[in-house]
């Protein structure tokens, strides 16, 4: 059964989505304690794959073909909404093996390269991650500096990429470096190979079951057969990356909301002050009405990105089935291509900068509504406030995130970079 059509624009849950995210439900409970303790003891959560690869999370959206669900992008998003009430530490995981890993290689991979790694990355044997940041090149990947250059049948790669999710964790990565006729490519990097080498960076703020490296090439040979895409296009392809990554971060950030809403009602509900149950006082009552906003705006941008995603994914997918040139004539500019990339890239901006604002904010409320409980990272509260700090600066600062919005409404010649 073909799962690509099952999400409709009213956005009820059908029963295949239904026993679906009743196994995510499922999994995060199995798992919470867990999560905790690994967060308070900054170490990986050892459960995520094996207790998500039982329920086929670990390939979500990935095709049935390759050991995927086969599952359309809005049932992704509903399952890392569930995934975020965890935390953003746990939904990360998901967002650099799946969003800007797995996706990357199935929408841009030729089929050899997907046979051969994507089997591997659905089943938990290999965990993917996403390697475009630089410590001189965060908002502007364009301006990156890592080399390759080309010797017999490899590429050689030199440079450094940081804050690469999964990291350490990792048997292959997507990575871009820029050749010497200055354009930028996309390769598929194992990570034992030569001259590949991982560094935990550690003593951050939060996210702190996710582990983030730095990764230096020093001569690292990559074969030919590994370049993704067409040579020279590799920033097109990073950049149709950060729309699955963006949209994947907004989802997650509502699962933060609904999780910081419910336990925020529930402690106001038996929590005693100067008389009464703080649910009764109206200055708690705006932290919560506030809350619920966050949310509910938050769900509908979201859901309705993901359908535009899912039409983007489509029509890319009806394309490699009639044009075996397809990469080719989407470098040409292929219209349709052009206006529903532009359609999906603007709102998963639009999604990402409103709901990891919202979930900040909503952190932030619940916090106070929890007052001296939530100051402790024993307080699922405290975390959420630490996490998602973080999201309003990857995959897209919300200042640059402004500018992309303003200036796709403008026109090219009102770009503000």
């Amino acid at each position: 059964m073909s799962y690509s059509n099952i999400s409709k624009m009213n956005f009820e849950v059908s029963d295949e989505q239904k026993t679906f995210l009743e196994q995510v439900d499922q999994a995060c409970k199995s798992i919470r304690d867990h999560e905790t303790k690994c967060y308070l003891e900054e170490k990986s959560n050892d459960m995520i794959v094996p207790v998500f690869e039982k329920i086929g999370m670990l390939g979500c959206p990935i095709s049935k073909k390759y050991g995927g669900l086969g599952f359309d992008i809005l049932t992704y998003m509903l399952a890392l909404e569930r995934i975020g009430r965890e935390g953003n530490s746990l939904r990360t995981f998901f967002s650099a093996h799946v969003s800007i890993g797995q996706l990357v290689l199935q929408n841009w991979g030729n089929e050899e390269q997907k046979k051969r790694y994507l089997p591997n990355t659905t089943s938990g044997k290999s965990i993917m991650a996403f390697g475009l940041t630089e410590p001189n090149a965060g908002s502007d990947p364009s301006s990156l500096t890592t080399k390759f250059e080309e010797s017999g049948d490899n590429f050689i790669l030199n440079g450094k990429k940081h804050w690469v999710g999964n990291g350490t964790i990792a048997k292959v990565m997507t990575i871009y470096a820029r050749g010497p006729d200055g354009r930028i490519s996309a390769f598929i990097v194992d990570t034992d190979s030569e001259g590949f080498h991982a560094e935990e960076m550690k003593n951050k703020m939060g996210l702190l079951s996710i582990k983030n490296a730095e990764i230096t090439f020093e001569n690292c040979v990559v074969p030919k057969k590994n370049l993704l895409g067409t040579k020279g296009k590799g920033l097109s392809i990073a950049y149709s990356a950060l729309i699955d990554g963006r949209l994947s971060v907004a989802a997650g950030a509502i699962g933060v909301m609904k999780d910081c809403l419910d336990e925020s009602i529930a402690h106001s509900q038996k929590r005693v002050q100067h008389g009464s149950v703080l649910a009764k006082k109206q200055l708690i009552q705006d932290h919560l009405s506030s809350m619920i906003l966050n949310v509910e705006s938050s769900r509908w941008l979201v859901y309705r990105s993901a359908m535009e995603r899912q039409k983007l994914h489509d029509y890319v997918e009806n394309l490699k089935e009639k044009d075996q040139n397809w990469q080719e004539r989407l470098n040409r500019e292929d219209k349709e291509y052009s206006v529903l990339r532009s359609k999906a890239d603007r709102l998963a901006a639009i999604a990402k900068l409103h709901s990891a604002s919202a979930a900040f904010d909503s952190a932030n409320r619940a916090v106070q509504v929890f007052g001296s409980f939530a100051y402790q990272k024993t307080n699922r509260m405290a975390r959420h406030f630490l996490d998602s700090r973080a999201i309003i600066i990857y995959e897209g600062a919300n200042e640059v995130l402004k500018l992309k919005i303003a200036s796709l409404e403008l026109g090219d010649k009102y770009q503000a970079y």
